[in-house]
């Protein structure tokens, strides 16, 4: 990783000894993945890292007095939700070489997309008696670095809510509904939500059970994720301007909907499945219950 060059001393990497994330799980820690493809929006995250600094030299080298109180921030930032916000701070005003413990969960409700974890060690406050050549500024960065975390496989990920349908809209006897609002150019964790009707008991114990999913949930995941593939495949046709080169943000409703037409139909340009669909629009619905292989369950 290229080291940025700021505008005041800054101690030598190897005053910082920073071990990799661990993703704690119900089995025990595991060294945290590149990816989780079978991540959801309903599963948090607890992840864990050790980091050892040597407080003399880091002071030391970066022409701060003995006493500075320098700081260890950990922040998370999720491009599928565009959300952000703090680990954890922990001031540090000891001496020494200090082991600092990381300790960080998050819910998965705010995530999606790439999580990036950013560790540095700061200045924790103003120093006013700073050298010309020293940081001064509260915050001022000594060390960092960044780790990620992708949370979406090949499969569309969106967020869910179980609701009971007879206080909204929907019809009562409705299972889910998916729906979808924004342009393209939406973040895909704004533009999507999955509703489950709270009413339907087989519906939504298939969703609470989906980390473990019996038999019966298996098949009813199957068919509410066609499902849903089928109303993203419809919207996506809809858009005139919706094509294989078009340029999408990362994250965004287009980008997702462009990714899930390369897993349905590899290498078939848009133009072809959009003729198909509005020639033989029941063709087509077999064409799309053969590509998302409903009910091939394990």
């Amino acid at each position: 990783m290229t080291r940025r060059v700021l505008p005041y001393r800054t101690p030598s990497e190897d005053v910082v000894a920073a071990e990799g994330w661990l993703l704690v799980t119900e089995d025990g820690e595991i060294a945290m993945p590149e990816a989780l493809p079978d991540w959801d929006y309903r599963m948090n995250l607890h992840l864990r890292r050790t980091v050892r600094i040597d407080l003399d030299r880091a002071r030391e080298q970066s022409g701060l007095p003995a006493d500075a109180a320098l700081m260890l921030t950990a922040v998370w930032t999720a491009t599928g939700s565009s959300l952000s916000g703090p680990g954890r701070h922990l001031r540090l005003a000891q001496e020494g070489t200090v082991p600092v413990e990381i300790d960080v969960e998050l819910h998965g409700a705010d995530l999606g997309g790439l999580l990036i974890l950013d560790t540095a060690l700061v200045l924790a406050e103003r120093r006013t008696d700073a050298r010309p050549s020293s940081p001064r500024r509260a915050g001022s960065i000594l060390w960092s670095d960044r780790e990620a975390l992708r949370l979406q496989g090949d499969a569309p990920q969106f967020p869910m809510a179980v609701i009971d349908f007879a206080r909204t809209s929907f019809p009562d006897d409705a299972a889910w509904h998916l729906q979808i609002s924004g342009g393209l150019e939406s973040a895909t964790m704004g533009a999507l939500l999955l509703l489950v009707n709270e009413r339907n008991t087989v519906t939504a114990a298939a969703f609470e059970n989906a980390g473990k999913p019996r038999p019966i949930d298996r098949v009813v995941l199957s068919a509410v994720y066609a499902d849903a593939a089928r109303i993203m495949v419809e919207h996506a046709l809809r858009h005139e301007d919706f094509a294989e080169d078009s340029d999408y943000p990362e994250d965004s409703l287009g980008a997702t909907l462009l990714s899930l037409f390369d897993q349905l139909f590899p290498d078939q340009p848009i133009t072809d499945i959009r003729l198909r669909q509005r020639q033989s629009p029941s063709l087509f619905a077999s064409d799309l219950q053969a590509a998302v292989k409903i009910f091939e369950v394990s």
